[in-house]
């Protein structure tokens, strides 16, 4: 029987897709399951067209509705056919004829690409290249490699004809996407070996057989990655329907490895840039993982945030079914599963959690009551980075204690002063009936440390902005055995300022560590931007063995327009033009619930809440959003501060209030005077913010502010559009 399969490409272009389009999506894939090859040819409502002058008599189109006609790739033997687009009329008919398909005979996978333009572009590199006195871009890689790698002889010739990275961007739309990203990888200065670990290995297919390159129906097989085999009308009703969440449907070959490993020997970890599926990869190991427990086994699935929380609670709703299943899994914060473990134990006493805009005043309190002349900002830091994260008791403990990473001095005299007022502030909380979440994780650990584990496996997303107290308290939550702990975090997302070493935890992800470099979510235009925010910035790795975390190869899959920004004059002009924004996107065919306004500020959030309203704009803060119903959320806009919207998505995202005021935020950094190492890290953390903020974008990024725009656009040349 006939059936109709759909591309990556199409799902990159489905949200854009009006409602009665989508159903004409819907339909023409129900006369696929329903009508032989003969009546699908012979179907007067779906037209099943082929075309003038095509590069590719496989490459026809289909009737949606009158205005809209969807690219197929129709192989002239088996019966899949694979939707590649979904355009207005003429568009489809000329893209359509410009396409070629092919098979990739190393990986047996399908390839399209846009041979009409490449065909008609690289003779003019060729030119260039002749004359250029730039070294070709691929010159130190021999055919031979470049074969091995699956680049057929047509990419082979457009890849030799490119000097630079700037000309590959260029070529790289136009080229089939496995083939593409060979090159891509290659040019940011991978190696051969490393290319084909991470993108031809995990993709290749045990076969015996010679490629038969005119077997398409074996190779849309293969190409998992890319083409999605729908098989029932409900699945694509909610594919259609929830089209943002369509990108779960694929998990990369890369990905799946990573997630369905039948075991780890201790603890594994995956890295990776925003948008990577770090993530969805957690969410697939704990499925995983699921079909293997033993009676009386659970699994933490533990996050930064109650809004990240909600979001892998809806996310490991979707990949598991079974609702007895999903009652074996705990979803919580490091924070939340902490208070929980100290409140259940014996003789608890409930403590109100010290909020962070108290404690300042109370370490100004406990140096006044000590004599301590030093600013109650390094206190904090102190307890924090050396107390808390070495687990520090007693102050024979804290005089031998390492302070390095610290850029305060203290002499071996001063320490007993410190520890004083260490106790007195403790004493004071203790009395007081507080205590700060690091000092609940803390004690958290202690009881589990006592009691013995409560779970099987502990899975972490955004593991980077985790303390070391935190990461003992998981490391006590489960016993050190095969599958203890998966984690999964990003160092260029730490926008809290905790740096670990896991090892020293006695967490050891050496050998079971994976980086992901390709971004499924945002452009690699707004990725291009907003990783300029970054660029030559040190950024320590989660084990902290000395290495600095790189965005070496990090790529997306999709491409579209550039951010757009904008300054004005006063904070009121900036809103009126962000409602004019948001309006834009609404008027394009973008939902209010798919549009995301992130600032540094509630204060600011607010402000933003309001205009939209006042403009006739449905908008909720993004706090406020997290409780109410799914259908509410889908027709609002949703507003938060950046530290709100990490981890999160939104097909069109606006960053707002970008100004010098704002980042860096000054009580946000602390003075080079007071620690000029720790200055620097608050910066690293402000940036990171911003980059976390822009980097939430699928399809288009607005970035505004008033007054004078950040240093760190200007540092990163991203005042202007890219």
């Amino acid at each position: 029987m006939p059936q109709l399969a759909f591309d990556i490409g199409f799902f990159a272009e489905l949200p854009k897709l009006q409602p009665p389009v989508r159903k004409g999506v819907l339909d023409a894939w129900e006369k696929f399951d329903r009508l032989s090859l003969d009546q699908l040819f012979k179907d007067p409502g779906l037209k099943l067209e082929s075309l003038q002058k095509p590069r590719d008599k496989q490459i026809r189109t289909i009737r949606i509705d009158l205005f809209w006609r969807g690219v197929v790739l129709a192989p002239t033997t088996g019966d899949t056919f694979v939707l590649l687009r979904v355009m207005q009329h003429d568009k489809a008919i000329a893209w359509a004829r410009k396409q070629k398909s092919t098979i990739n005979t190393v990986t047996r996978a399908v390839e399209i690409r846009d041979a009409a333009t490449l065909d008609e572009i690289t003779p003019a590199y060729e030119r260039v290249a002749q004359t250029s006195p730039k070294a070709r871009l691929f010159e130190k890689f021999s055919d031979g490699d470049l074969n091995a790698l699956g680049i057929d002889a047509e990419t082979l010739r457009q890849a030799r004809s490119l000097v630079d990275k700037e000309q590959l961007e260029v070529f790289a739309p136009l080229l089939p996407q496995d083939q593409r990203e060979v090159l891509q990888y290659l040019a940011e200065g991978c190696t051969v070996e490393e290319v084909w670990q991470d993108i031809v290995a995990p993709a290749l297919q045990a076969a015996t057989q010679p490629v038969d390159t005119q077997d398409f129906e074996t190779a849309i097989r293969h190409s998992r990655a890319r083409i999605a085999l729908v098989t029932a009308s409900e699945e694509l009703r909610d594919i259609l329907e929830k089209p943002f969440a369509a990108w779960r449907v694929f998990l990369h070959p890369s990905q799946r490895k990573v997630a369905y490993r039948a075991s780890y020997s201790g603890p594994a970890q995956v890295t990776g840039g925003p948008g990577t599926g770090k993530t969805v990869v957690a969410l697939h190991r704990v499925k995983h993982l699921l079909g293997h427990l033993r009676d009386g086994d659970r699994i933490l699935l533990t996050t930064y945030t109650n809004a990240l929380v909600n979001a892998l609670r809806s996310g490991l709703e979707s990949l598991v079914d079974d609702p007895e299943l999903r009652e074996r899994v705990d979803i919580s914060t490091v924070d939340g599963f902490a208070s929980r473990v100290v409140a259940e134990a014996p003789g608890a006493v409930a403590l109100r959690p010290l909020m962070s805009n108290e404690e300042v005043s109370r370490w100004d309190k406990a140096a006044k009551a000590t004599g301590f002349t030093g600013s109650a900002q390094f206190l904090a830091q102190e307890y924090r980075h050396v107390v808390l994260a070495q687990g520090v008791g007693t102050l024979a403990e804290y005089e031998a204690a390492d302070r390095r990473g610290r850029g305060s001095r203290l002499t071996a005299a001063e320490r007993p002063l410190v520890w004083e007022t260490v106790e007195r502030f403790t004493a004071d909380l203790a009395a007081d009936g507080c205590r700060t979440w690091l000092q609940t994780c803390a004690e958290a650990a202690r009881l589990l440390e006592a009691k013995g584990p409560q779970y099987r496996h502990v899975v972490v997303d955004e593991a980077q902005d985790l303390h070391p107290a935190q990461w003992r308290l998981l490391r006590a939550a489960v016993p050190a055995r095969p599958d203890d702990l998966f984690i999964a975090g990003d160092p260029h997302q730490r926008i809290y300022d905790s740096k670990v070493s896991l090892k020293s935890l006695g967490i050891k992800v050496t050998g079971r560590s994976v980086k992901l470099r390709k971004n499924y979510r945002s452009t690699q235009e707004i990725l291009r931007w907003s990783t300029a925010l970054l660029i030559g910035r040190p950024i320590s790795q989660l084990e902290d063995d000395g290495r600095n975390e790189t965005l070496l190869g990090y790529r997306s899959a999709l491409h579209g327009d550039g951010p757009a920004v904008r300054g004005a004059t006063t904070e009121e002009a900036e809103l009126d033009l962000l409602v004019a924004q948001v309006r834009a996107w609404m008027d394009a065919g973008v939902g209010a619930g798919e549009i995301g306004v992130s600032a540094r500020f509630n204060k600011t959030c607010g402000k933003a809440v309001a205009h939209l309203k006042d403009a006739g704009i449905p908008a909720v803060t993004l706090r406020t959003a997290t409780g109410e119903s799914a259908a509410a959320e889908a027709t609002a806009v949703r507003v938060g501060t950046m530290h709100s919207f990490k981890g999160l998505e939104f097909r069109c995202v606006a960053v707002i209030g970008v100004n010098d005021e704002a980042l860096p935020f000054p009580k946000a950094v602390t003075p080079p005077e007071v620690d000029p190492k720790q200055h620097e890290t608050d910066l690293m953390s402000e940036r990171c913010l911003l980059f976390v903020a822009c980097t939430r974008a699928r399809d288009s990024l607005y970035v505004s502010w008033p007054g004078e725009p950040s240093p760190f656009l200007a540092e990163a040349g991203v005042t202007d559009a890219a």
